[in-house]
């Protein structure tokens, strides 16, 4: 998934998903929180693939993934596009109002668009990026 979306959450805390994050993401999605200030949301077909990868790790390692399932909730799009994120979601990620939606790859998270801005401005630096670009062998 690719690119940013800026979008607002509206008083009953649904969240207009673009259409081009849409049609990666699917009809029915999860959505849960991230090592960052923001949540992730993954199609059900990865979600599926980290279910089977969290299945074949041993017991203790599985109990370190409890935070990622018990604040998970599993969306479905409203006929306008939107979702309804959970109350503790938002809360987590600070999402009040302005949201930006960013593509992330394999993934796509919800940032509070202030908090994105003050992410996106120190990692979008050509030193970043070049490091970025090296690691990939680019």
């Amino acid at each position: 998934m690719t690119g940013v979306y800026r979008h607002t959450i509206d008083a009953k805390g649904r969240l207009a998903i673009p259409s081009r994050i849409r049609e990666e993401l699917g009809d029915v999605f999860y959505v849960t929180i991230s090592m960052d200030k923001c949540l992730t949301a993954y199609s059900s077909s990865s979600w599926d693939r980290f279910m089977e990868k969290i299945k074949s790790m041993p017991l203790i390692k599985q109990r370190k993934m409890r935070p990622l399932f018990s604040h998970a909730a599993k969306c479905e799009l409203d006929s306008q596009g939107r979702i309804l994120l959970p109350q503790a979601l938002r809360e987590f990620a600070a999402l009040d109002k302005n949201v930006a939606v960013v593509g992330a790859g394999e993934c796509a998270e919800f940032w509070d668009e202030a908090a994105w801005d003050a992410v996106d401005s120190v990692e979008t630096t050509p030193e970043n990026i070049a490091e970025v670009l090296q690691e990939l062998d680019f």
